[in-house]
């Protein structure tokens, strides 16, 4: 074991590039990183830069350095879609070759929709492919008079329920939103994540959602890294979205976070505490905020949060830790549609104790991160993960 502490920071959606197979998914050209930087007037993301990820996407046309402080490269993704979870999966070791079932051409069946009404109560209004923030403004009036469930998805393999918190209650949300999960387990509705999508406001205009959302996900389809570093007493602490992600699978504690900016405190402070594993976070920001409302100038004003927050992050670093930043997926702010497109993603990594640095070959899957995270502990690799281990960061 090299590293006694290793930080993994997810910048949910930081493409960089489209996939050889982009075009199939129809994201032909997309480039969620280069996208924002050349429709932000000014973009300073200077410890991002020092990292090394301009050299990781020249179509940006950011400063590059000629060699970063620690190791950079892309990582293209095997698994069969383009979400979260096949993203945050293969990260763990997990490839997806069946994607999750989509119904945004169609709407949710009949048949799924009258039961969820008979099971929870409450009539069903919506049932098509549509941006969260503009379905609640059509019907978030109706919703909050009525008490009915605002369903929707998206191009991703999700069922959604908006519920107003003040009038219908978290806790019934939650309720309903669970009996959705217990339903789409079925193999002909089987969805990737049911999420629930708590607001507050009585009028149009005034809508706002709020930070109670809950993702309610399908169970790894089998032992991960974490669950390989679970069982051999490692601390496997996730921040954000990871426990919604891996339903708590492999993790011995979370931390929720109301924000990415949340979340990177959330890190900064745990570096101060003393244990021995793997901190994983999730930084959903710029996916949920910017990416899904097609925002360029946003997702750059996020990226300098981060960035800064990441300059406090960096000397608060042990000899014996290793920082990783990595994306799951893409959400071109400028691509056509509203949902995640096919990209490489980044793995910027550095540690204290590094003496070599540079820019490195491209990896052929995301596995690869947590192959090298398991040969730091040496944990072996649970049975069906896959990865190669990268070992330029030992």
């Amino acid at each position: 074991m090299k590293y006694s502490r290793i930080f993994l920071l997810v910048l949910d959606s930081l493409g960089i590039g489209a996939m050889d197979d982009a075009a199939a998914y129809g994201d032909a050209g997309a480039n969620t990183l280069g996208h924002i930087a050349h429709r932000a007037e000014r973009f300073s993301i200077p410890s991002l830069l020092r990292m090394g990820i301009s050299g990781l996407c020249p179509e940006a046309g950011l400063p590059t350095p000629e060699k970063p402080i620690g190791f950079a490269m892309r990582m293209k993704e095997k698994s069969v879609g383009k979400d979260t979870m096949t993203g945050h999966w293969e990260l763990m070791g997990l490839i997806t070759s069946v994607p999750f079932l989509t119904f945004t051409q169609t709407g949710f069946p009949t048949e799924l929709i009258g039961e969820l009404e008979l099971r929870t109560g409450r009539r069903v209004v919506g049932n098509r492919a549509a941006s969260g923030t503009g379905i609640l403004e059509e019907l978030g009036e109706h919703q909050t008079e009525t008490g009915d469930l605002i369903v929707y998805t998206s191009g991703d393999s999700v069922l959604q329920i908006c519920g107003n918190e003040e009038t219908m209650g978290l806790s019934e949300l939650y309720r309903c939103c669970e009996i959705a999960r217990e339903l789409t387990l079925r193999k002909e509705w089987r969805v990737g994540r049911v999420i629930a999508r708590p607001y507050v406001g009585r009028r149009k205009g005034e809508f706002v959602r709020t930070a109670n959302r809950r993702d309610y996900a399908l169970p790894p389809s089998g032992k991960t890294v974490l669950d390989a570093l679970q069982e051999s007493g490692r601390d496997v602490i996730g921040v954000g979205k990871i426990h919604d992600i891996f339903c708590g699978q492999g993790l011995t504690e979370s931390l929720h976070s109301e924000s990415s900016v949340q979340g990177m405190e959330q890190t900064i402070q745990l570096t101060q505490r003393e244990f021995t594993g793997l901190c994983f976070v999730n930084l959903v920001d710029f996916d949920a905020l910017w990416g899904h409302r097609r925002d360029p100038l946003g997702y750059a004003a996020e990226l300098e949060r981060f960035d800064l927050l990441l300059s406090r992050l960096l000397p608060r670093l042990r000899q014996t830790d290793l920082l990783c930043i990595t994306a799951d997926h893409g959400n071109d702010p400028v691509h056509t549609g509203t949902d995640h497109t096919r990209e490489m993603v980044p793995l910027l990594a550095w540690s204290p104790a590094m003496t070599g640095s540079g820019y490195l070959p491209d990896r052929e899957t995301f596995a690869d991160l947590g192959a090298a995270v398991a040969e730091n502990f040496s944990v072996p690799l649970p049975a069906g993960t896959h990865g190669r281990s990268i070992p330029e960061l030992f």
